[in-house]
């Protein structure tokens, strides 16, 4: 590592401005009724590229109402070549019918069906989507289409069609990070049959959302076809009247050469917000403040949260032959977002922030309004390169995944502070906002990674696969610090990731497996290198996992299970000989267990849950006082279901489907060390919640449905954050009009 002075050579920021709520629903309706009112035939198609054991699942079709959908048998991912009941691994797949089910709106939504998968909230320097993974940090483990995600921002699912949750350390596949295990969000793309869909919902709360997806194969082009998926959204918080979300999303896509040895895929996605956020309530001695659901402490008006997210993506494959095939993926995306949220804190009476004198009385108490505000472009350029080839004879086959990643992050924050001022605990004023900015930081970050990488599959005759993979990341930080201080911060990190797992197939439809694989978290993970962890090695991580997988019913029910211990021996620590500095000295460990289901279990009973056990503890800190806790934001206990039964009717009318679902999450820690100068842990208690819904086909083009969600109109709290907590939406109905044609 090395360090030096730079002078200052000046800094840009770019700026944008986000469409009213207006323009974004006008420009999503325009889009639909430009480019769709060419009829179409109504069909649904459903494809499962690659991967072996693949199978056409059976299909419901119920008065122009689609199969359920629920069971996925095939990964997307291009480096997996197994499918999942062959696959080493727990990955949970999402459906896009699950979530039209569910009606879900989120990214937050969309998982809350993955068990082991918890949700957390945003701090200074990174918003939007936070969540845990097996009690590990996943904020910067997004993925689309296999490509790294990383900007902090709140993703929709309206270009979705499915979600893959991929459990434990993956660094073989994706190189830093994913210790606890990756989200790989899965696009619509484009096909050669036709699709005519619109979605129009109207809710509680001020929700409006319109989504449209068209699809069609291009005239005169052989093999080719485009598809435009479309979002507009507005929506209140139920419970948080203060709270808004605007959002609007364009995503076209270009194909050719589809079903051809040669195939070449262009998309761009667009999506941008312009919401008032809401950091929730503070925490009082270790616990969530005792306030009302709609008390709120920003300042409506004038907090706001924007984002602009563009990502380009080229993608090119070649068939040299059955048995060999390349693929190149590039993308540039390109990351802005402006941040003024109020985080509310309790002015420390003791010797911690948030910890009260019990003698002092609630409604005296005093609630700090700490705005945190900010400025930044994250920049990311990514190209993939990869063969994939099948070779052998006999009892011995071979299908090998081999070649290389390049890549270049880049961000370049500047922080800003406010005058703090006062409030109420239980009435906090509406005051309007007119304190000025001062810049309290501006600093750059540039992150460089070359990765070879190798998986390869060896089968020995039908029943054993073994499976062997490594990854070599050559991963390069620049830090520079240009306000108040100007300082330069270099680190190179260069290191192996590695997989091995052995499959036992006593069947064609159901395995058994043991993996290992290891992963790296290295100081400049999320952009985030400074002069605290710029000599700290990378923290790395083990899993050993056993588990089975079995397709029922003809493929239509999954069932799966694993047993896992993962174990993070480094764990980066404050130095208690130097507290400016960190050191590698914590011990993580979390065994566990997880069910899950998927699938028909009748043609008319449809099911996706499952439930994770997660122990987690520090085994040893620096910090004696953290030892025996269990990490942040680890819940022991996570249950997650949701089912739908089409009811047969009388004749003369349309079957009508029903459904629900519930989660739980057991109670969890925002921290797993006590506050300063208290001996308490920040802890929010567990809860459940529930959702019903009921479709109906009204005719074969046109479908109504309502979803309620929170039915008990649950007081729960959502994301947690040692300096704030976020409380879950209270009850709220959405009625939904969806077309085909």
């Amino acid at each position: 590592m090395q360090t030096r002075i730079i002078r200052n050579k000046g800094f840009y920021m770019s700026r944008f401005t986000a469409p009213s709520a207006g323009l974004l629903a006008s420009t999503a309706v325009g889009f639909f009724v430009a480019l769709g009112a060419k009829p179409a035939l109504a069909q649904a198609s459903t494809s499962n590229a690659g991967g072996d054991d693949a199978e056409t699942l059976p299909t419901l079709n119920v008065q122009g109402t689609q199969g359920s959908g629920y069971n996925i048998t095939t990964p997307s991912l291009g480096k997996l070549t197994s499918s999942l009941v062959n696959t080493p691994q727990t990955m949970i797949e999402v459906s896009k019918q699950l979530l039209q089910d569910q009606n879900a709106t989120t990214m937050r939504d969309a998982l809350r069906n993955v068990p082991g998968v918890s949700l957390a909230a945003g701090e200074g320097g990174q918003q939007g989507d936070n969540l845990s993974i097996r009690g590990f940090n996943a904020q910067d483990d997004f993925y689309l289409d296999g490509m790294l995600d990383f900007g902090s921002y709140y993703r929709d699912p309206f270009n979705l069609e499915q979600l893959e949750v991929l459990e434990g350390p993956n660094s073989v596949l994706f190189g830093r990070g994913s210790t606890g295990g990756v989200v790989n969000q899965v696009s619509k793309q484009p096909q050669l049959t036709p699709v005519s869909e619109a979605e129009v919902s109207l809710g509680t709360d001020g929700l409006y959302r319109v989504t449209a997806d068209l699809g069609r194969p291009i005239e005169g082009v052989p093999n080719a076809a485009f598809r435009l998926n479309v979002m507009a959204n507005t929506n209140g918080v139920p419970g948080r009247d203060a709270a808004h979300n605007r959002r609007l999303g364009v995503a076209p896509e270009l194909a050719f050469g589809i079903g051809t040895p040669t195939r070449l895929t262009i998309d761009y996605y667009h999506l941008q917000s312009n919401d008032t956020p809401d950091y929730g309530i503070p925490w009082i001695n270790g616990s969530p403040a005792p306030v009302a659901h709609d008390t709120f402490y920003g300042y409506p008006d004038k907090d706001y949260f924007r984002t602009n997210v563009n990502i380009a993506t080229i993608k090119f494959e070649h068939d040299f032959s059955d048995n060999f095939t390349v693929t190149n993926q590039f993308r540039y995306g390109n990351y802005q977002r402006a941040l003024r949220v109020v985080e509310p804190q309790i002015l420390a009476q003791g010797a911690g922030t948030d910890v009260l004198n019990p003698s002092i009385p609630l409604s005296s108490v005093v609630v700090s309004r700490s705005a945190i505000s900010l400025k930044s472009t994250e920049t990311l350029l990514d190209d993939q390169f990869y063969g994939t080839w099948s070779f052998g004879s006999g009892f011995v086959h071979n299908t090998l995944v081999g070649g290389a990643e390049v890549s270049r992050q880049g961000s370049d924050p500047t922080r800003y502070s406010y005058t703090k001022t006062t409030t109420s605990l239980f009435n906090p004023a509406p005051i309007p906002f007119t304190l000025s900015p001062l810049t309290t930081t501006v600093t750059k970050t540039v992150v460089n990674d070359v990765a070879p990488f190798a998986v390869d599959t060896l089968s020995l005759g039908r029943y054993v696969d073994l499976i062997g993979g490594w990854r070599w990341d050559s991963y390069s930080s620049k830090f520079r610090a240009i306000s108040p201080t100007v300082s330069t911060i270099d680190r190179d990190d260069d290191l192996p990731s590695w997989r091995g797992a052995i499959v036992v197939k006593p069947t064609d439809n159901g395995s058994i497996y043991f993996d290992y694989g290891t992963s790296f978290d290295p100081s400049a993970e999320g952009l985030s290198l400074s002069v605290a962890t710029a000599s700290v090695a990378p923290e790395s991580t083990t899993i050993y996992e056993l588990g089975t997988k079995w397709n029922l019913l003809h493929n239509a029910l999954s069932l799966t299970g694993s047993v896992y211990q993962l174990e993070m021996a480094n764990v980066r620590e404050s130095n208690p000989a130097d507290p400016t500095t960190d050191i590698l000295a914590g011990n993580y460990r979390i065994r566990g267990y997880q069910v899950s289901i998927s699938g028909n279990v009748t043609p008319r009973w449809n099911v996706f849950g499952g439930f994770d056990y997660n122990d987690g503890i520090v085994v040893s800190s620096p910090n004696k006082l953290e030892v025996g806790h269990a990490p942040a934001n680890a819940p022991k206990d996570m249950l997650s279901v949701f089912t739908t039964y089409q009811l047969p009717m009388p004749a003369g009318l349309h079957d009508l489907q029903i459904g629900g679902g519930a989660n739980w999450v057991s109670s969890r820690a925002a921290s797993s060390a006590p506050l300063a100068g208290a001996t308490f842990i920040e802890r929010a208690p567990g809860y459940v919640t529930a959702q019903l819904m009921a479709k109906y086909p009204i005719n074969k083009h046109l479908n109504a449905q309502v979803n309620i969600q929170n039915v008990t109109n649950t007081y729960y709290y959502d994301e947690l954050h040692p300096y704030h907590v976020i409380l879950g939406p209270s009850r709220s109905a959405t009625f939904e009009l969806a077309a085909s044609f």
